[in-house]
């Protein structure tokens, strides 16, 4: 299946002491539906649960092409000017983004089926959306992948659902008014954790020696988080083989997100 975006930006901000609830209050209430309108998808943010003072979000383009043209909308409506000054004011740092690919056809975020919901479709949860970021020396190549497909994937959908496996987009930043983590290689690997036992075998999986090996990580970032689960999109009920229930995307319940430096 095709996934619904060709570029995908993952986006850590690092805020000042006490704010994070602020920013999260402006993001669900002033930039979500907002962005949409102009053509790009925020389908995805947490809370880091290790780090009070991170603020972590998923934000889909359908084309590289389009990418632009969407951003300088946003970035030039009143949706963003009449609101920067209270979002910037909540931010110390917000250049650490990963402009990301599919690694393969198809293996994105699968987003099928998934719908915004109504707040009175919002409901608490216990799942953890998890990111694997692996920096490398250099691009990953199809040998590489091929490795981590044949071996660890099936580990990883065994306690995650919607793996998505992605990889830099090496294409230059086309919005240099948004910096991006150019000159840097990353193999991502993402899932949605039922439950925290789930996290913790994701982790033990992506944390194996066997990882290095094509792949040569400089550096290894794991993170949980519980997906949303009200204002914005939702998982159908469907369940993947060892996979025991499957959360929601998008809610009024406000994520958090865990990390972990390897």
């Amino acid at each position: 299946m095709n996934a619904p975006f060709e570029v995908v930006e993952l986006r850590r901000y690092v805020l000042h002491p006490g704010r994070r609830d602020d920013l999260i209050e402006i993001f669900e209430h002033r930039f979500v539906e907002s962005q949409e309108a102009c053509g790009m998808t925020p389908f995805g943010h947490y809370r880091d649960l290790d780090d009070p003072n991170a603020f972590v979000w998923l934000r889909g383009f359908p084309r590289m092409e389009t990418r632009a043209a969407a951003l300088a909308a946003f970035y030039g409506s009143p949706y963003w000017t009449d609101h920067r000054d209270l979002a910037n004011a909540t931010m110390v740092d917000s250049d650490n983004v990963l402009l990301l690919r599919s690694a393969r056809p198809g293996s994105g975020f699968d987003l099928q089926g998934l719908h915004r919901l109504s707040p009175s479709e919002a409901s608490a949860s216990t799942s953890l959306v998890a990111l694997a970021v692996f920096m490398l020396e250099r691009a990953a190549d199809d040998a590489s992948i091929a490795a981590f497909e044949a071996t660890v994937l099936p580990q990883l959908r065994a306690c995650a659902q919607r793996v998505a496996l992605l990889v830099t987009e090496e294409r230059p930043n086309d919005f240099p008014r948004l910096p991006v983590r150019e000159g840097e290689y990353a193999f991502v690997a993402a899932g949605v954790c039922p439950t925290p036992d789930a996290l913790a075998r994701w982790r033990t999986v992506l944390t194996g020696d066997h990882l290095t090996d094509g792949l040569g990580p400089k550096r290894r970032e794991l993170r949980g988080a519980p997906p949303r689960t009200g204002s914005s999109l939702s998982l159908p009920l469907t369940v993947d083989p060892g996979v025991s229930a499957v959360p929601r995307l998008g809610a009024q319940r406000r994520p958090t997100l865990r990390s972990t430096a390897v």
